[in-house]
């Protein structure tokens, strides 16, 4: 299943990644999942484990990629709050790893999130400095620091939420909305969370872009217009006719750390730097 180019994605069964994957096929790129994953879309696919230190180094060894495409990590809030260590050695260890093995000549895209930065007084720029609020959040901010350090031609994408469909079936906003609302399920959405909401395909063929450019440093993938959680949620119920019934409630309800206004801006003016279509 070897690309010719030898180009690797890690984390193909993230929304991102499986979008990725969707877009382009398995020929232009190879992708990466767990040896836990037991999904029918990644049937075949090579496998590692990102807290596998060996296994990781091997695979760098064994491929020899031209190019890294990095989504993968632990990216539920709530797993990365209830077990902070294993959040740190799959988000930011990994990395390290990564970074000491790959040959200088690999580029390298790691795929972060807008949760750097806390909220309250977006939009953000590349140039803001982060203020994370969560666990997950700081593990996206450790990694970014060290592939900075270690890699300033490496190409930092931070985006918000891609809609689409998910490798589960159930993760991703869409999906989780379809999911529960399907089979009863309580469907609680956030009042006073703000984010750049985009199309999963378009944040995809950006993320692609991006990667087959020469931009490094940080770059945001911004949006038309930022929506809220419940925004998102009405628009999404809508559209698909999910029928849900929502319950709202604040962020500081929440058990666990909820970003409030993170829309993404960004510094560029370049093509690669235009607002994809908004969501909600």
């Amino acid at each position: 299943m070897r690309n010719e180019r030898r180009m690797i994605l890690l984390g193909g069964t993230s929304q991102l990644g499986f979008t990725i994957v969707r877009r382009r096929g398995i020929e232009a790129l190879t992708p990466f999942c767990s040896t836990h994953s037991r999904y029918a879309a990644c049937e075949g696919w090579p496998r590692v484990n990102l807290d596998e230190v060996d296994a990781l180094r091997r695979v760098v060894l064994e491929w020899r990629p031209e190019l890294v495409l990095h989504c993968a990590g632990i990216c539920d809030v709530d797993k990365c709050e209830s077990w902070p260590e294993f959040a740190r050695a799959i988000n930011v260890d990994s990395v390290r790893v990564l970074l000491d093995a790959l040959p200088r000549t690999t580029r390298l895209v790691y795929c972060s999130s807008d949760h750097v930065f806390g909220g309250g007084r977006g939009p953000y720029r590349e140039s803001d400095p982060p203020h994370p609020i969560s666990v997950y959040g700081k593990t996206r901010c450790a990694a970014e620091a060290a592939i900075l350090e270690e890699r300033p031609d490496a190409l930092i994408v931070r985006h918000g939420l891609g809609i689409g469909p998910s490798v589960s079936g159930r993760t991703g906003h869409l999906d989780w909305l379809r999911h529960r609302t399907e089979r009863g399920l309580p469907t609680t959405v956030v009042s006073d969370e703000v984010r750049s909401v985009v199309w999963a395909e378009e944040l995809a063929d950006r993320v692609w872009s991006l990667a087959h450019s020469g931009v490094s440093g940080i770059r945001h993938v911004v949006a038309t217009a930022a929506a809220s959680r419940v925004e998102l949620a009405r628009y999404l119920d809508t559209r698909f006719a999910i029928g849900a019934k929502l319950t709202v409630a604040t962020r500081h309800e929440q058990s666990v750390p909820h970003i409030g206004n993170v829309e993404l801006a960004t510094e560029h003016t370049d093509r690669l730097a235009m607002p994809l279509e908004g969501v909600g």
